[in-house]
């Protein structure tokens, strides 16, 4: 039988984000204590969904969405450094730890998980050596287990999930930067830098400023003249990759480590042991780093929730932001006439997740276009997306879908 279902299409009174003065964009790279967190406790998660499926058939409760990486301790010098302290992984919040008289470890599927995603994608971290684990997942509550038992499994909250296309020129080149500077060719070209990166682009009319914080390996680094010697180099390098990538934008400056000071020795340049900042500087947390789209766009529509490590059987704050960001790109691929769409999505605890309080796309159209021209178009993309939500979820918990 066909639903009935609450979508409605709008015009977006909005100025578009490219003809606004100013425009801000983050991006954290795979380093930087945020992202790390995320990326660790979404791993732990599609571990466990691995694990229930196996065992029982199906995706029980449970949310690792609380976690933090707690920096540890380091002295680094030009030349190589040391870890005085390890780093500490902590996995908070509730999973299911029995069923059906089988106990589920956990804590080791956890520590695993985590250990694994350490070797695959960080270089100089030794995920035995420089990280201890502290297992802080307990079991769920008895209503939010019950709903994972019940014919069919609601929304498990009120709550609403929005995204967004196509990216802007500033969202592209963010974008684009991050991932080349983290590349296994840059790497090869630059093993002194870490992978601890963050791009922050400022766009003033058609004037862009990426201020980055790169953090560099200090065994690769032999005194301070070499430091500022090589940050030069790279910096001509980035300037270079961007004015290759650079379509409406007309003057790019690009900074690096604007924290460095010459005059301070080695206390002014931004040395690491093992080329993240979580070594010794800066902890993370799940949901401060990028949103499901790999950004942090300030001029954008934003949802507080963080998606990383939440189930993907009901748990809206994953499911309702990347499903809302595959509407929107689909929306604005598939159909003619629209320059930009914003698609948010707004749930009801316990109601099934195809049927939204609300699934509203606001459209930006071209010169010409009116609404009506294709608002059943648009109605309709959402309406298959809706409908076949259990398909997207089973790709959610493969970890099909990235989520920082």
């Amino acid at each position: 039988m066909n639903k009935v279902r609450n979508i409605s299409v709008e015009t977006d009174s909005s100025l578009p984000i490219e003809q606004q003065q100013i425009e801000l964009v983050e991006r954290k790279g795979i380093a930087h204590p945020d992202t790390m967190c995320d990326s660790i406790m979404e791993e732990v998660c599609i571990s466990l969904c691995r694990e229930y499926k196996q065992r029982f058939g199906s995706i029980l409760h449970h949310n690792i969405d609380k976690g933090m990486v707690v920096a540890g301790k380091s002295l680094p010098t030009p030349g190589g450094g040391r870890i005085i302290e390890p780093m500490k992984i902590i996995f908070g919040d509730r999973a299911t730890y029995a069923h059906n008289s089988s106990v589920v470890p956990v804590g080791e599927i956890a520590e695993k998980a985590a250990k694994q995603w350490l070797r695959k994608h960080m270089r100089f971290i030794d995920p035995d050596e420089h990280v201890i684990y502290q297992n802080e997942i307990k079991p769920g509550s008895a209503e939010l287990t019950d709903v994972f038992s019940r014919p069919t499994i609601g929304a498990n909250d009120t709550s609403v999930g929005v995204g967004y296309a196509p990216l802007t020129e500033t969202e592209q080149l963010v974008l684009a930067l991050e991932r080349y500077l983290n590349s296994a060719i840059f790497k090869h070209a630059y093993p002194e830098t870490g992978k601890d990166i963050k791009v922050m682009g400022m766009r003033n009319g058609r004037n862009l400023t990426l201020t980055i914080a790169m953090a560099f390996v200090d065994r690769y680094i032999h005194n301070e003249a070499m430091y500022f010697e090589r940050k030069e180099v790279i910096r001509d390098n980035i300037t270079r990759f961007i004015n290759c990538k650079q379509k409406t934008i007309e003057d790019v400056t690009v900074l690096i480590n604007t924290l460095d000071d010459p005059s301070r020795g080695e206390g002014g340049m931004y040395l690491t042991v093992l080329g993240s900042s979580a070594e010794s500087a800066d902890s993370g947390q799940v949901g401060r780093g990028n949103r499901v789209n790999g950004l942090i766009s300030f001029n954008r529509p934003q949802t507080l929730e963080a998606a990383a490590g939440k189930n993907p059987v009901n748990h809206v704050g994953k499911i309702y932001n990347v499903l809302s960001n595959q509407m929107a790109r689909r929306i604005h691929k598939e159909i003619k006439g629209i320059s930009g769409v914003t698609v948010y999505l707004c749930s009801q605890i316990g109601k099934p997740l195809d049927e939204p309080l609300t699934a509203t796309a606001k459209l930006i159209l071209e010169e010409g276009v009116d609404l009506q021209d294709v608002e059943k178009e648009v109605a309709s993309v959402i309406h298959v997306e809706l409908a076949y939500i259990q398909v997207f979820l089973a790709e959610l918990a493969l970890g099909n879908h990235p989520v920082c």
